[in-house]
């Protein structure tokens, strides 16, 4: 894979991760060169606020829930109905599984997958922490889903399926657990120009969600032939802004951007 093996890529992003969760801050761009060693400071509220959700939203989840791990909120597109079952591919810490708890109700369920032990332990300390009974956290992966056939609404994704080896897989995954008229809300990171080969073989920007996006249109093609229809990908060119803040110097910002994708299963 662009001289990165697979399993090395795969063991980067869990180390990563587990190493995330056991901080106390952390952005999506965090890699092992920048904040996540560095220990930097920021306010993750004001970051989430600027991604595209409410201060309301923000300060209704559980005190470490929120770890400024997305790049957009798939909340906002979801138009999720009570009673409804809602998948999260790369639940992280929780936090869109918590806000999507309060849209569906008690008669409504949500489960977060996650690969990563130790986001997986944090989600439920954090669930646990604020109460929250109809919200499970699984251990897996994305392209592996631990889900029922035909068991789910809903499937929300924030900045997560770059990250995975095989994104052909985590879109069949996911028609595969999708009812019959389910839907995707995904936010994440796209590429807009072809990513170059040094940029592709740097782990650091691997884990830090930018080098193993694929290119729109291709992401596009996955998700058709998977079986979904009604397809939008709306790139944000807002979202240049704060990925050139991830990693300065490094000109991510001129082959990626965050996208919105959404789709239905008919």
């Amino acid at each position: 894979m662009n001289g990165l093996k697979g399993e090395e890529i795969r063991e980067a992003v869990r180390v990563t991760y587990a190493k995330i969760a056991q901080s106390e801050m952390s952005h999506c761009g965090c890699n092992s060169t920048s904040c996540c060693d560095a220990g930097i400071d920021t306010n993750l509220s004001d970051y989430s606020i600027a991604l595209g959700y409410s201060s309301e939203e923000v300060s209704s989840v559980p005190e470490g829930a929120n770890m400024g791990l997305g790049c957009g909120n798939p909340q906002a597109m979801a138009s999720l109905k009570e009673g409804e079952t809602v998948l999260d591919l790369g639940s992280g810490g929780g936090f869109d599984c918590f806000l999507a708890s309060r849209q569906v109700g008690d008669s409504g369920y949500v489960i977060g997958v996650d690969m990563t032990p130790e986001m997986i332990h944090k989600a439920r300390l954090n669930a646990a922490k604020g109460g929250f009974k109809n919200v499970e956290f699984r251990l897996g992966e994305i392209e592996n889903l631990p889900v029922a056939d035909k068991s789910v609404d809903m499937i929300i994704s924030n900045c997560a399926i770059n990250l995975a080896l095989d994104k052909k897989s985590v879109f069949k995954e996911a028609f595969r657990v999708l009812k019959s008229g389910g839907r995707l809300a995904i936010s994440d990171i796209v590429a807009f120009a072809p990513i170059p080969d040094e940029i592709k073989r740097d782990i650091a920007l691997y884990t830090g969600c930018m080098a193993g996006a694929s290119l729109i249109e291709d992401l596009e093609t996955m998700i058709r032939n998977a079986g979904f229809v009604g397809i939008k990908a709306k790139p944000k060119d807002e979202s240049k802004t704060f990925i050139r803040e991830w990693t300065p110097g490094d000109h991510i910002h001129d082959y990626v951007v965050s996208a919105t994708i959404e789709a239905t299963k008919p």
